[in-house]
C-alpha cells in the first residue's frame, strides 16, 4: 500500500470510528431514503432499482437490492455486534455480573415497557376510533383489524447503539465517563435481546439439516480463527456458507453475524497486543458504519407512503412507535432502575444517582437500524410495513431531539461543577514540586526540582511583602 493510499484508508477509519461522523452519515442516507421514494420525479426510479433482482439463477439466492442490503450487508453490522458483545462478555463490562446487574435490569425494563404502551394505544384506536370496535382506520385509509395490528409490537423494542453514541458525542462532551458506560452496556444486553427476539419471533424453520449444516459451519469458524496464522480465505467462504445456512433454514441470515463473531477468541493468542475479536471489530468499522448501515439506511427507509399527509402523524401505527419509543423506553429504564436500586439491593456506579440516568435513558428511545429491520419482518402487508417504518423514523428524531436538549442541559451543569470544583483545588491545594531537566559544563545530565513554580512565589512576594525581607536577610 502506498504512502497516500494509506493516508487516504487512515482518513477513513478515522471517521469510522467517529460516532457524531458517522451517525450523521447514516442519518443522512435515511433521510435521502424518504426523499427518494416519496418525491415524485425520482420515487419510479429509485423503487426500480431497489425492487431489481439479482443473484444465483435457480436457487432461493434471487432478492431484489433492497433484500440484499437487509438480508446480506447489514450481516456485517450484526457480525459486528457479534465481535463486542463476545469481547464484553470476556473482559468488558458484562464479565462481571454483579456490576453490570443494573444497567442489565435496565435493557431488559427497556424493552418490556414499550411493546405493552404500543399495544395500549393501537388498542384504544380499535376501541374508539372509526370504523367500529376491534379496527383501526390508517393513514391511507385502509381498515386494519386489531389482531393485524398488534404484529408490531416488538418494532420499538430495540436501541441504535450508533445513533444513541452520536447524540452523547454531540450534546454531552463533560458529561462523566460513568454514564456513557452505564450506556454502552444497557445497549449492548439490548442488542442481544433484540438477537434471541429476532431469532424466536421472526423465524420460520425449515428442513433440519441445514441447522446441521450451521453447526458444522461454525465449528469450521471456531477451528479457523484459532490458527496461529489465519487462512482468511478459507474464513470468508465459510462466513458465506454460514449466511446461505441460516438463509435457508429460515432463521434471519444476519444471525450468522452474531453466531461467528461470538465464537472468535476475546483473549490475546500467541503473543498479540490485543484480541482478535477487538481487532477484527476495528478493521470491519468503516464497512459498516460508512457502507452497510448507510445503504441499509437508504433502502429501509424508502418506504413510500401512499397517503402522505397530516393524517399519517395521526395513524395508530405511528403513533403508537411514537409513544412506545419516545415515552416507553425511557420509563421502563427509568422505573428499572429505581426498582432495581430501592428494593433490589443493587447500587449504582460511584457518583451516580437514579435521576441522572434520565436524559440517556431518553436518547434509548432511538430504534433506527434494527427496529427497521424488525418492521419489515413484523408487518408482511407493505403499507403497514411503510408506516411502522415511517413511525421509527420520527420516533428517532424526535427522541434525539429530547436527550440532546436534556443531555446539553445536563452537560453544562457538570462543566460548571467541574469549574467550580478546579478553582477550590486552585486555591486550596499547595503547589507541587516542578522537575526541570539540566547538563552541565562537563555533559552530566541533572535535574533540579523546585517546589514552588516561579508564578506561585511570585504572587505569594506580593501578598506577603514581610516574607520577601526574611529571605533577603537569610
Amino acid at each position: 500500500m502506498t504512502q497516500r493510499n494509506r493516508g487516504v484508508w487512515t482518513t477513513i477509519r478515522r471517521i469510522a470510528a467517529s460516532d457524531r461522523i458517522s451517525g450523521l452519515i447514516m442519518l443522512g442516507f435515511a433521510l435521502l431514503g424518504f426523499l427518494l421514494a416519496n418525491l415524485p420525479w425520482t420515487m419510479h426510479g429509485f423503487e426500480t432499482v431497489a425492487e431489481y433482482t439479482i443473484g444465483i439463477p435457480g436457487t432461493n439466492l434471487m432478492l431484489p437490492i433492497s433484500h440484499w442490503a437487509q438480508d446480506g450487508l447489514l450481516t456485517v453490522f450484526f457480525l459486528m455486534v457479534g465481535l463486542d458483545l463476545k469481547q464484553e462478555l470476556t473482559t468488558g463490562s458484562l464479565a462481571n455480573p454483579k456490576a453490570a446487574a443494573v444497567p442489565m435490569l435496565c435493557a431488559v425494563g427497556g424493552m418490556l415497557v414499550p411493546p405493552i404502551l404500543f399495544v395500549a394505544v393501537i388498542g384504544l384506536y380499535s376501541q374508539f376510533a372509526p370504523p367500529a370496535p376491534g379496527s383501526m382506520t390508517i393513514a391511507t385509509g385502509a381498515v386494519v383489524p386489531f389482531g393485524t395490528a398488534s404484529h408490531g409490537w416488538a418494532v420499538p423494542t430495540a436501541t441504535d447503539i450508533a445513533f444513541s453514541l452520536t447524540v452523547l458525542a454531540l450534546f454531552a462532551k463533560a458529561l462523566p465517563g460513568s454514564i456513557r458506560a452505564f450506556l454502552m452496556t444497557l445497549a449492548t444486553v439490548d442488542d442481544l435481546l433484540a438477537i434471541i427476539l429476532i431469532a424466536v419471533f421472526f423465524s420460520s424453520l425449515n428442513a433440519w439439516y441445514w441447522f446441521v449444516g450451521i453447526a458444522v459451519c461454525a465449528a469450521i469458524w471456531y477451528v479457523l480463527v484459532r490458527r496461529k496464522r489465519v487462512p482468511w480465505l478459507a474464513v470468508g467462504a465459510v462466513g458465506i456458507l454460514a449466511w446461505v445456512m441460516m438463509f435457508e433454514a429460515g432463521v434471519h441470515p444476519t444471525l450468522a453475524g452474531v453466531l461467528v463473531g461470538l465464537l472468535t477468541p476475546s483473549r490475546e493468542m500467541y503473543g498479540e497486543a490485543t484480541p482478535r475479536a477487538e481487532r477484527y471489530h476495528d478493521k470491519l468499522q468503516p464497512f459498516s458504519a460508512l457502507l452497510a448501515l448507510p445503504v441499509f439506511a437508504l433502502f429501509a427507509t424508502g418506504m413510500h407512503i401512499g397517503s402522505l399527509s397530516l393524517l399519517l402523524f395521526i395513524s395508530p401505527i405511528v403513533v403508537g412507535i411514537v409513544v412506545a419509543l419516545v415515552v416507553g423506553k425511557p420509563l421502563g429504564i427509568m422505573l428499572t432502575a429505581w426498582l432495581s436500586t430501592r428494593f433490589g439491593g443493587l447500587s449504582m456506579p460511584k457518583e451516580l444517582k437514579v435521576r441522572d440516568l434520565f436524559p440517556a435513558a431518553c436518547a434509548c428511545g432511538i430504534g433506527f437500524t434494527v427496529s427497521f429491520l424488525i418492521a419489515t419482518l413484523a408487518y408482511t402487508d407493505a403499507e403497514l410495513s411503510a408506516e411502522a417504518r415511517f413511525g421509527v423514523l420520527l420516533a428517532s428524531l424526535l427522541a434525539a431531539a429530547v436527550s440532546g436538549v436534556l443531555l446539553s442541559r445536563q452537560s453544562k451543569r457538570y462543566e460548571r461543577l467541574g469549574q467550580s470544583s478546579a478553582e477550590a483545588v486552585g486555591a486550596h491545594t499547595p503547589a507541587i514540586a516542578v522537575e526541570e531537566p539540566g547538563l552541565l559544563p562537563d555533559g552530566t545530565e541533572i535535574v533540579s526540582s523546585r517546589v514552588f513554580p516561579e508564578e506561585r512565589i511570585r504572587a505569594y512576594r506580593q501578598g506577603h511583602p514581610r516574607a520577601q525581607d526574611t529571605e533577603e536577610q537569610s
